[in-house]
């Protein structure tokens, strides 16, 4: 079939415009991407019926089955999933979560405890943000409940640590695959002062939206800087509102898990399969990473192993490991045979939602894809522009199209190559400036954008309403990307790091005494209210 063209069209925003606009207006995301996908099926097959149901039937079965054989990333995320979810429910189900609980609150003594421990727990795990996501989830969500912080708070902190660690470290998944797009672009353009890996770490003070993400974490938990939408749920969190089944989670995105604890259970019955399920996963990354390089005549390094290595694989050998070592915690106890198959069922089960979801996600990011909506885009960059703002305006861009297309990598493919040539063409000395704020602008649209996978993962992994968590995190990622922009500006204007980074600092703490003293003012006003 052939499809349409609009690379160079505006038409091609309309898709992800509408699935975003009727996600933030109904709240109904499965709503809101099919209507995307249908009108993208449309137009690009000429408004033809038969041939828009018949580019939307291949669309959803490429999201399985890719070039003839199955797609092993998609269906290695949903095995992961669903792993996740059958171990997250025999450690209810072993009484290690409860125990866990109970032991953390034995320890952590406040509500700010308990969101820091979140936050140390998302920035230690940083192999991968998917796994972060739900993994932390798993262990934080029975502490944070016990203090009645927000499902949406935890939601928050969970995906403001996730991908910014990710993308900051390069022993991860993210850094892997930047490394390899990095050193392509210094090889093309004839930059050998540094090895990819040198770029890489060169980087990593150039990314402040991924850097003052992290710090905002740390100042909202610490300081309780509610604002916007965070307020009111955290207001309902306090009142014991919002847990174990309440109505603001919907059924369309998650459901709690209907599982008698055991009495019996110990700390180590949850951090046992945990702490294996890390080990096994970072073994499998480095086994499928020694594999590649070995067929490729390499010789095996970390580092080589991590930026060749299969990441959907790895997780769901880790996953393996760390649900069959939660289901010896199980039979350990001699807990009946039926109820531990029903648990696994309802583990699975509490997975279905998020999996439709991804689902959708992904099928409309093939529509995006075939739109050239990120072409077009990315030609919004080209012109006549002073070089100095060329940093701050592909932040602003691949925000933009991170936000619309709903996926970072897909924006890093995109733009770092276009923000390669265009410092090749004007100024070397931007070429890592330009490249940092590509890196930066992409985690900055993802965590916005309701249509990411990550954000969609953070959600699951915190078993908040989808929406709720797009809408409590926007005012936090927009706050830090006008720190980013300060930090861009002057960066472009002085190609000095040390003073951009400096700037960015002062922005930082500036917007944050600005956010505490809304976020005081408005608390006061709904207790005198």
């Amino acid at each position: 079939m052939n499809l349409m063209d609009f690379a160079s069209s505006p038409i091609s925003l309309l898709p992800p415009i509408l699935a975003l606009g009727l996600a933030i207006i109904t709240r109904r995301v499965l709503l809101s991407l099919g209507a995307g996908i249908v009108v993208g099926g449309f137009l690009l097959a000429d408004y033809s019926v038969s041939g828009a149901a018949s580019y939307i039937f291949d669309t959803v079965f490429g999201v399985f089955i890719e070039e003839g054989s199955i797609n092993s990333w998609n269906m290695s995320i949903v095995a992961f999933l669903l792993l996740l979810g059958m171990m997250t429910a025999l450690l209810t189900l072993s009484g290690g979560t409860r125990a866990f609980a109970e032991w953390a609150q034995s320890r952590v003594k406040s509500k700010r405890g308990s969101k820091l421990l979140a936050a140390f727990l998302g920035v230690f795990i940083f192999i991968d943000d998917y796994f972060n996501s739900l993994a932390v989830g798993s262990i934080s969500r029975p502490v944070t409940d016990r203090f009645h912080v927000s499902r949406a708070k935890l939601a928050y902190i969970l995906d403001s640590t996730a991908a910014p660690m990710c993308v900051l470290m390069p022993a991860s998944s993210w850094g892997a695959y930047i490394m390899t797009i990095v050193g392509g672009i210094l090889v093309t353009h004839g930059m050998t002062d540094y090895s990819a890996l040198g770029a890489y770490v060169r980087l990593i003070p150039m990314n402040f939206y991924a850097v003052f993400a992290l710090l905002m974490v740390f100042v909202v938990a610490w300081f309780r800087i509610d604002i916007g939408a965070m307020r009111r749920h955290e207001i309902e969190a306090s009142k014991g509102r919002g847990f174990d089944g309440d109505e603001k989670v919907s059924a369309e995105d998650h459901e709690e898990l209907d599982i008698t604890e055991s009495t019996k259970g110990k700390v180590s019955d949850l951090v046992l399969p945990i702490v294996l399920l890390i080990g096994a996963t970072v073994a499998a990354m480095m086994y499928t990473g020694g594999q590649t390089l070995a067929a490729d005549g390499l010789e095996f390094s970390v580092l080589g192993a991590f930026e060749n290595t299969d990441v959907g694989t790895s997780l769901v050998y880790g996953g393996i490991v760390g649900l069959l070592v939660a289901l010896g915690t199980v039979l350990k106890q001699r807990i009946p045979t039926i109820e531990v198959t029903r648990t696994l069922w309802i583990g699975a089960r509490s997975m279905f939602g998020a999996i439709l979801i991804l689902i959708f996600a992904w099928t409309i990011g093939g529509v995006i894809g075939d739109m050239k909506t990120g072409s077009y885009l990315s030609t919004l960059a080209q012109g006549n522009i002073d070089t100095a703002w060329l940093p701050v305006i592909l932040f602003l861009l691949a925000g933009v199209m991170a936000f619309s297309t709903g996926t970072s990598w897909g924006t890093f493919g995109i733009m770092l190559p276009i923000a390669g040539d265009m410092a090749a063409a004007t100024d070397l000395a931007l070429m890592l400036p330009m490249l940092g704020a590509v890196l930066a602008g992409s985690v900055f649209g993802d965590h916005c954008s309701p249509i990411s996978d990550t954000t969609i993962l953070s959600s699951t992994g915190a078993r908040c309403n989808h929406i709720d968590h797009v809408q409590t995190q926007l005012p936090y990622a927009l706050s830090v990307a006008a720190v980013s922009c300060v930090g861009f500006i002057t960066l472009g204007l002085t190609t000095s790091v040390a003073v951009s980074f400096a700037a960015a600092s002062v922005a930082f703490v500036v917007m944050c005494f600005i956010l505490s003293a809304l976020s005081r003012s408005k608390m006061a006003a709904c207790q005198k209210a």
